[in-house]
């Protein structure tokens, strides 16, 4: 299937120079949507993977069918004051500025098998740092998985160390 037909594309949003790619319209396309959450779980099937990570927000949209489709759980990585419990907390760099992602200290295991799934691999940032949480709490990160990846930005060349999957390719 030809995923980048379903990928409704904006030019100059948010701002002037930046062609969004907008994931609802394949949400919305229950063909298109299961297939790519069922390329994901394709992947992944061999990987032994015992929970899946998705970042806030989108990443819940892909991961939660993708652990549901593998019967295991799924973790939210969050903004931070999002998650009520014990949080652990990264600070990374953004272009201009910094953020910051939480996650649950009890969330991940020592030891747990850990895919990241997430709608977009941009310039890598998130990604790293959504490792680096899992990585933190002992568990290992087995997998990353985008239904989207923009491969001028070079996102996966800062993450060189993981398995990474991509859907469509722009």
């Amino acid at each position: 299937m030809d995923l980048k037909k379903v990928v409704r594309e904006i030019d100059d949003f948010p701002i002037p120079g930046i062609s969004f790619k907008d994931i609802t319209t394949l949400l919305q396309d229950g063909k298109a949507f299961k297939y790519s959450i069922d390329a994901i779980i394709e992947d992944l099937k061999d990987k032994n993977v015992d929970v899946i990570v998705g970042p806030e927000a989108r990443g819940f949209l892909m991961g939660t069918p993708v652990a549901y489709g593998l019967g295991i759980g799924f973790v939210p990585v969050r903004k931070p004051g999002k998650l009520p419990s014990e949080v652990e907390s990264y600070d990374y760099g953004l272009e201009y500025g910094k953020d910051t992602l939480e996650i649950h200290k009890d969330a991940i295991k020592p030891g747990q098998r850990v895919a990241i799934v997430d709608d977009l691999l941009a310039t890598g940032g998130t990604m790293g740092a959504a490792a680096k949480l899992i990585e933190k709490l002992g568990g290992e990160v087995v997998s990353m998985q985008f239904l989207i990846e923009l491969e001028e930005l070079n996102g996966r060349d800062k993450l060189p160390q993981y398995h990474i999957n991509s859907l469509i390719k722009y």
